[in-house]
C-alpha cells in the first residue's frame, strides 16, 4: 500500500498531504540527522505520515495489519502468521500502539540498565531488525496522545487511564473485559488486564487522608487509618472474581436480558494482600463467646465511597477459613484506582459486587445491607418465565453471594482454522463460588456427542473446599470435519455440574449464565 502511495505522491501536485509530508519529514530529518534508530527504515525520514483514525482501519489480513511504535506505523501483515505467540495474541494490538502491550509481555524490550535503552521502551535487537523494514510511516503528531477531552465539571472528567487490550463495554461507568486472547497466558491476570466493573466515577483518594469506619453489633466503633491497618498482621489469598453478568450475552442469544453484554471476561484472578475482617472486627471488641451478640450479628455490611452498598452472611465474614480479607494490595502492588485504592473488601468465592471498592465502612448488622445491590433486583435470580416484575415481592428473594461451577474455552476462539486430520488442544478456565474446587472438566469437539477428561493445570493443587482461585485445563481433542463444535463443562468438589442450555436458566437480569460454553471452528477442508 505504502509503495502505491509514494508513486501516487511522486506525480501529484503540492497537495495539503504532500505538505504535511514535507513539514514531518523536515521536523524528523532536523531531530533526527543522526542514523536512524535500529527499528526504523533506513530511509524513514522519507515516509508519509499517517493519521491514528487510518491506522485504526487496519486490523485483519484483508487490510492490512497496522500498529505504532515510538511514533512510527508499521505493516506488521506479513509476519503476523510468524508471530511466536501466536495470531490471535499479536491481533490483539491491529491498529493501535504496541507500546501498552509489550509492557505487559516484556520480552520484546531491553532491560532498562542495558547501555542504550531508556526510560522509554526499546525494542530488543531481534525485534528492532523485524521491525524496522516493516515502517511504512510516520503516525501524525499529537495523534498519539489525543484522548477524549472531558469538561471540568464532568463527573468522569478524571476516570484512570485503561489498557487498550480491555475490551470496553461501557465506557461510562466504566465495564470493560479481560481479553479472552490473553487470559490463559497467566494464572495471576495482570493488574493492566483485569476486567473492569463500575458503577459510578472512579474516586481518587489519597490513602493518608483515607480512613475506615467500623461500627454496629456488639462493636466498639473505631476509625482506622491505613497506617493502623498497614500495622496489623498481613495475609495474602489468591482469589478470582467474577461480575454475576458474566457471560451475559449467551442469556441474551436466548432472549434479551438487562444490563451490560458480558462475553467470557468479566472474570480475572489475584493475589490479595491485607488484614482479615475478622481481625480488624475483635479490634473493635467483638466477643464470638458473647451469644447474645452473635446471635444478633447475621451480617456484615460494606460501604463504598461511591455509595455502593452490600453485605455478606456473618458465618462468611467471621469464618476461620473463609479468608474474608480488606485489602490493600493487588499481586503486590497497591490497589488500581479502578480495583478499589485504597482499600476494599475481598469475599472469596462470592460474586464480584460483594467485594466492595474503595471500601469507608463496616457495619456488624442484624439486617442485609439497604440499597439496590443487595435488596434491589439488581442481583436477584428470577425463573425464566418471569418477564417483568409486577406484583412480585423481589425483596423475598435472595440475594446472590456464592457463584454456580463456571467453565470457559479460552482456546482455541471462534472462527479459528483447525486441522481435521489432528487433534485440537483446547485451552481454559474453570471456577466454583464457595471454594469448591474443581475435581473435573470435559471437553467436546462435536457439540457434546462424546466427551474427553482435560488435565487439570495451575490452579488444581488448591483445597477442594477452600479453592478461591480458578483452575486452567487443557485437553487434546479430535475434530472431525464439518462445522466442529467444542463444549466444556466443569465438575465441583460438590459435584455440581454445569447445565446443558441456557434457556433453562435464562432470567431477566442476565445472572450466573453458567451454560455449558460453546465456541465453534472451522476445519480447513471447509475453505
Amino acid at each position: 500500500m505504502f509503495f502505491r502511495l509514494a508513486s501516487v505522491l511522486r506525480r501529484a501536485p503540492v497537495t495539503a498531504a504532500a505538505a504535511s509530508i514535507a513539514l514531518h519529514n523536515a521536523t524528523v530529518a532536523r531531530a533526527e540527522r543522526a542514523a536512524p534508530a535500529a527499528w526504523q527504515r533506513t530511509d524513514a525520514s522519507l515516509l508519509p505520515t499517517l493519521s491514528m483514525a487510518e491506522v485504526s482501519k487496519h486490523t485483519s489480513v484483508e487490510t492490512g495489519v497496522w500498529v505504532t511504535f515510538r511514533g512510527g506505523v508499521y505493516d506488521i501483515t506479513s509476519f503476523v502468521a510468524n508471530h511466536p505467540g501466536g495470531v490471535e495474541k499479536i491481533m490483539t494490538a491491529a491498529g493501535q500502539s504496541v507500546e501498552p502491550f509489550w509492557g505487559l509481555y516484556r520480552q520484546h524490550l531491553q532491560p532498562k540498565n542495558v547501555p542504550g535503552a531508556s526510560q522509554e521502551h526499546t525494542p530488543k535487537d531481534h525485534v528492532a531488525e523485524i521491525l524496522a523494514p516493516l515502517q511504512i510511516g510516520w503516525l501524525a503528531p499529537g495523534d498519539a496522545a489525543a484522548a477524549k477531552a472531558r469538561s471540568p465539571d464532568d463527573p468522569y472528567a478524571n476516570e484512570p487511564a485503561r489498557h487498550p487490550a480491555l475490551q470496553l463495554l461501557s465506557e461510562t461507568p466504566c465495564s470493560a473485559e479481560s481479553p479472552p486472547t490473553l487470559m490463559s497466558d497467566s494464572w495471576i491476570t495482570p493488574n493492566e488486564l483485569w476486567f473492569v466493573r463500575n458503577h459510578h466515577p472512579v474516586p481518587r483518594l489519597a490513602e493518608a487522608d483515607f480512613s475506615l469506619a467500623v461500627e454496629g453489633v456488639g462493636l466498639r466503633p473505631r476509625s482506622f487509618t491505613m497506617a493502623e491497618l498497614r500495622a496489623m498482621p498481613k495475609v495474602e489469598v489468591a482469589a478470582t472474581l467474577q461480575c454475576g453478568g458474566n457471560r451475559r450475552g449467551g442469556l441474551d442469544e436466548v432472549r434479551k436480558t438487562s444490563g451490560n453484554s458480558w462475553g467470557t471476561g468479566a472474570i480475572s484472578n489475584a493475589v490479595w494482600g491485607g488484614v482479615r475482617l475478622s481481625h480488624v472486627l475483635r479490634e473493635c471488641g467483638l466477643d464470638l463467646n458473647d451469644d447474645a451478640a452473635a446471635a444478633e450479628l447475621q451480617h456484615v455490611q460494606f460501604e463504598g465511597v461511591d455509595g455502593t452498598k452490600a453485605s455478606i452472611p456473618s458465618s462468611k465474614a467471621l469464618s476461620p477459613v473463609g479468608d474474608v480479607i480488606l485489602a490493600y494490595e493487588m499481586n503486590g502492588e497497591a490497589l488500581p484506582p479502578d480495583h478499589g485504592f485504597p482499600l476494599r473488601a475481598v469475599v472469596p468465592g462470592h460474586v464480584g459486587v460483594r467485594n466492595i471498592k474503595w471500601l469507608s465502612k463496616v457495619t456488624a448488622a442484624s439486617e442485609e445491607a439497604e440499597g439496590v445491590w443487595q435488596r434491589g433486583m439488581a442481583y436477584k435470580v428470577f425463573n425464566p418465565s418471569v418477564r417483568k416484575l409486577d406484583g412480585i415481592d423481589v425483596g423475598s428473594y435472595a440475594a446472590m453471594q456464592e457463584m454456580p461451577v463456571q467453565s470457559v474455552v479460552l482456546s482455541p476462539q471462534p472462527g479459528t482454522k483447525v486441522d481435521p486430520d489432528e487433534d485440537v488442544t483446547v485451552r481454559g478456565f474453570a471456577w466454583s463460588g464457595g471454594g469448591r474446587g474443581i475435581v473435573r472438566v470435559d471437553v467436546s469437539a462435536d457439540g457434546g456427542e462424546t466427551w474427553h477428561t482435560a488435565t487439570l493445570a495451575d490452579g488444581s493443587e488448591q483445597p477442594r473446599n477452600r479453592s478461591w482461585a480458578w483452575t486452567f485445563w487443557e485437553a487434546e481433542v479430535p475434530v472431525k470435519g464439518g462445522e466442529p463444535v467444542i463444549v466444556c463443562k466443569a465438575t465441583d468438589a460438590a459435584h455440581n455440574v454445569q447445565p446443558e442450555r441456557a434457556e433453562s436458566i435464562w432470567n431477566l437480569r442476565g445472572l450466573a449464565n453458567n451454560s455449558w460454553h460453546r465456541v465453534a471452528v472451522k476445519t480447513e477442508a471447509e475453505e
